[in-house]
């Protein structure tokens, strides 16, 4: 059979059109964006925590972490507790990395994503090469749903981009929960304001 007799066939036996259902979005009196970031985030195994500023988590990270764990960031304002010259590095250089501290552009409350690109990662491989993830936000950077966070990043221009939601997990070996199989084993979101 030839590939126009394919196509030929193909296009003879399409579904009618149909219209698109009108999409009408969430009742924001009834619905809180930041609550069901924090819930759902905490369903699949990572955690949130409201801080007023940067203190707040320089104080947290302090408590979990030791002077000798290796700790990198992006962010300028955490080069006291943390390297941040380290985005030109070979990245297989990462694999000790204990905590990761990243922003992120925004986060979604429906499934607790967070859209991070290149330019605010330092390495593409740096969040999911780490122990541990820390991502910060801003309180009100948080979509209600994914069809809000799709129109957000329609115009952009990015080179990568990336949804990232909670810890990396997986169940395939003798259904057992594994976390940090393929990625961090925890990550925790400050949310800031």
């Amino acid at each position: 059979m030839s590939r126009e007799n394919i196509l030929a066939g193909i296009k003879k036996n399409q579904p009618e059109n149909r219209v698109l259902p009108v999409l009408t979005g969430l009742n924001q009196s009834t619905y809180n964006p930041l609550e069901q970031f924090k819930t759902v985030l905490q369903g699949i195994g990572g955690e949130a925590i409201e801080v007023g500023n940067y203190q707040e988590i320089k104080d947290i990270i302090a408590k979990n972490y030791q002077s000798s764990d290796r700790i990198i960031t992006t962010l300028p304002d955490f080069g006291d507790i943390a390297e941040n010259n380290w985005q030109t590095e070979d990245p297989h250089t990462l694999e000790n990395v204990e905590l990761c501290i990243i922003r992120a552009h925004f986060g979604v409350a429906e499934n607790s994503a967070l859209w991070v690109t290149e330019d605010i990662l330092g390495l593409r491989v740096a969040p999911f090469i780490c122990q541990n993830l820390a991502v910060i936000i801003p309180k009100n950077e948080i979509e209600p749903t994914m069809h809000e966070a799709y129109k957000r990043i329609a115009m952009a221009e990015y080179g990568f981009g990336t949804f990232i939601a909670g810890p990396s997990k997986t169940a395939d070996i003798e259904q057992s929960l594994v976390l940090g199989a393929h990625g961090s084993k925890s990550m925790v979101v400050f949310l800031v304001g």
